[in-house]
């Protein structure tokens, strides 16, 4: 008998490919908006500081030290900001355009269709679980043609939490009518996707591509997607 019923994937970094996408929507905006009218000499520094700047207010807000509007109001500002590009007068006109182009793009992580299909032919049941905005994450799914391998998507506006906070976890759960016992996370990001699934009593598998190296040991650690595939 296999030993999961349930299969919790994260979305962004870990099936969706967020940093070709981003930068793909980056790339739009940099022409679109004339940047380089406005002194942003560089594409390639522009993607660079989003990506570093984004990774840095979503660890912030996984941690529980800022809320989800502050991303989406401050983010471009922040960028604008790192490359000294002063009086850029519309901020939140790219934000805006950012968040519309980024969830069309459709691009997935090496191995994730492959994984889902091994996964839906095993009768598995899959969800998603995500930090990520309603809409956003709704968009995504469809624009990369996953959504129908899932029968839950719980994200933290539907579950009033976060992760790693417990309380995702176990409405996740109760949406999905599982036991963690018979429930296994699988995510890129240790604090919210590892720690928070093993601190409530589910396995967790970590997408580790970088290899990481953390204090704890997580149920399983793969660095490429068709590695599950030996534990499912």
């Amino acid at each position: 008998m296999p030993k999961y019923k349930h299969l919790f994937f994260d979305l962004d970094h870990t099936l969706w490919d967020f940093e070709r996408n981003s930068a793909e929507s980056l790339t739009d905006i940099y022409h679109g908006f004339e940047l380089i009218n406005h002194g942003v000499m560089s594409l390639g520094d522009f993607v660079r500081a989003f990506l570093e700047i984004n990774t840095k207010l979503w660890d912030d807000f996984d941690h529980g030290r800022i809320a989800h509007s502050y991303i989406r109001e401050h983010r471009f500002r922040l960028v604008f900001e790192a490359l000294n590009v002063k009086n850029v007068a519309f901020g939140s006109a790219l934000g805006e355009e950012y968040l519309k182009l980024l969830p069309q793009k459709s691009h997935l992580l090496d191995g994730a269709v492959e994984l889902l299909e091994y996964c839906a032919s095993k009768d598995y049941q899959l969800h998603i679980v995500t930090n990520g905005f309603d809409s956003i994450q709704a968009s995504k799914m469809q624009s990369s043609g996953i959504h129908h391998y899932f029968q839950q998507v719980v994200t933290n506006e539907k579950a009033g939490a976060k992760k790693p906070d417990a309380q995702i976890f176990a409405y996740a759960l109760q949406a999905a009518d599982a036991q963690p016992h018979e429930s296994l996370m699988i995510g890129d990001n240790w604090q919210a996707d590892i720690l928070g699934a093993l601190r409530f009593g589910m396995d967790a598998a970590f997408y580790n591509p970088k290899k990481l190296v953390f204090d704890q040991q997580p149920t399983y650690d793969v660095q490429h997607l068709d590695e599950l595939k030996s534990v499912l």
